[in-house]
């Protein structure tokens, strides 16, 4: 009863630490507003020191690839193409102009770099692994081991090897491998198509369509930008440039030309808000527990899951097993998240108006370079055979997250715990039919 009850006043107090209200968030900083496309914003808090003689001895990790710039040239080049068309015929605004002038800057700067690693991006995950091995240098002491792992993509692989250099700059004793192959990518980054047409039912994509509907109205900016309505609403598709506009104001935060530019001041605070609750809704549904999608997409990350399980597994019989780090995509750190149940974002919500209500905000979970570090303790001098009485603290973006286990020393829980938690939950998903079994 006491472990319940101590488990239940954990959950109060980091949701009233770590509440989100995004109309605040956004007034306070319009970049929150940019969904994945967040910056990361580091850690927000110190860290609970570790229960009386415990030390950390492992860490098992994994972490989204750092800031980059758009994968697809069209987010670029064609709000150049339709602002300089309209130009060429008079018809842009001083505004318009203006937004034309900095549009063109950012494609410049991110053409042939679609989908890379910005500067920004790099500093990230060093950040991250110098904050790692300074405050858990029992992990990463001495000639340890340190196993990485990247996806296939030049964006993971350089956030791994940033990150890398980091620690061996620390500590040059670090025996470090690191790979990137189609070998693992199985769990590294799962593409299940049972899951993924899930997602795209008649019923699913109407449900969304309607929601979509009462947050849209890109006209007060197209009158903004062009100084001819008749003109703008026959040549212009009006949502497409919005849409492209408005993620464009959200990803200037992660390059180079942040110090010198900003698209924000196009858009008024209710389109910001209702842009982000559109994709924020759909990022729900695509990966989240959506009834809408099924309520199993964070099932996806099932091998991911076990493989952190199972590494552990041998690593922690090691008298000084380091580190296991992985490289991957926000489409893995956002449904593990929610499969683990981190603060409790696998909750299920049925009324799409209701998700950020609920506290479940994108910007919170996956922003760039977002990730998730396991942090193993054990007794001081303890046999490495005995693996009895191990804890576990899990840090969501470097801050430290509730499970849904009851625990006696919240944010610590006994690794004996977690492990069978898991691994039932894991052994009830039936991959050949996306359900739970009972």
């Amino acid at each position: 009863m006491k472990k319940l009850f101590l488990f239940s006043l954990a959950i109060g107090l980091s949701t009233v630490l770590f509440a989100q209200n995004p109309r605040q968030d956004f007034k306070n900083n319009r970049n929150m507003a940019a969904d994945g496309y967040l910056a990361y914003p580091g850690p927000k808090g110190q860290l609970t020191p570790a229960p009386e003689g415990y030390t950390p001895y492992y860490i098992s990790h994994y972490g989204r690839h750092g800031s980059r710039w758009f994968i697809n040239p069209k987010d670029y080049d064609e709000p150049v193409s339709i602002l300089n068309e309209a130009d060429k015929a008079g018809k842009l605004t001083a505004t318009g102009k203006d937004v034309l002038r900095k549009m063109k800057l950012l494609a410049d700067a991110a053409r042939d770099r679609y989908g890379e690693l910005t500067p920004l991006g790099a500093e990230q995950h060093k950040g991250i692994a110098l904050r790692m091995i300074r405050n858990f240098p029992e992990v990463f002491a001495g000639a340890t081991d340190i196993d990485a792992r990247s996806t296939v993509v030049i964006r993971c692989i350089l956030s791994m090897e940033n990150a890398l250099q980091q620690l061996l700059t620390v500590n040059p004793q670090l025996r470090i491998t690191h790979d990137a192959s189609y070998h693992d990518m199985y769990y590294m980054n799962l593409a299940d198509k049972k899951l993924e047409s899930m997602k795209a039912t008649e019923a699913t994509k109407k449900a969304f369509w309607a929601f979509e509907a009462k947050y849209v109205n890109p006209d007060r900016v197209m009158n903004e930008l062009f100084n001819d309505k008749a003109y703008w609403k026959k040549n212009v598709k009006a949502r497409v440039l919005f849409d492209k506009l408005i993620k464009n104001a959200g990803n200037v935060q992660s390059t180079e030309l942040r110090h010198q530019l900003s698209l924000w001041p196009l858009f008024n605070d209710t389109e910001i808000y209702n842009t982000w609750k559109i994709n924020n809704a759909w990022w729900y549904i695509t990966y989240g527990g959506s009834p809408l999608s099924g309520g199993v997409q964070p099932f996806t990350q099932r091998n991911l899951l076990r493989n952190i399980i199972l590494t552990a597994d041998s690593c922690l019989r090691l008298a000084h097993p380091g580190a296991t780090l992985r490289y991957g995509h926000d489409t893995m750190v956002m449904p593990l998240t929610c499969l683990l149940d981190l603060d409790g974002l696998g909750k299920t919500i049925h009324n799409l108006d209701d998700i950020d209500r609920e506290k479940w905000c994108d910007y919170d979970i996956f922003p760039m370079a977002c990730n998730i570090q396991f942090v193993f303790y054990r007794k001081s001098g303890a046999d490495p055979s005995d693996t009895s009485d191990i804890l576990l603290k899990v840090l969501r973006n470097e801050n430290e997250a509730t499970l849904p286990i009851a625990t006696d020393m919240a944010p610590y829980y006994h690794w004996n715990d977690v492990r069978a938690y898991y691994l039932k939950k894991l052994d009830r998903y039936d991959p050949e039919t996306a359900t739970l079994r009972p």
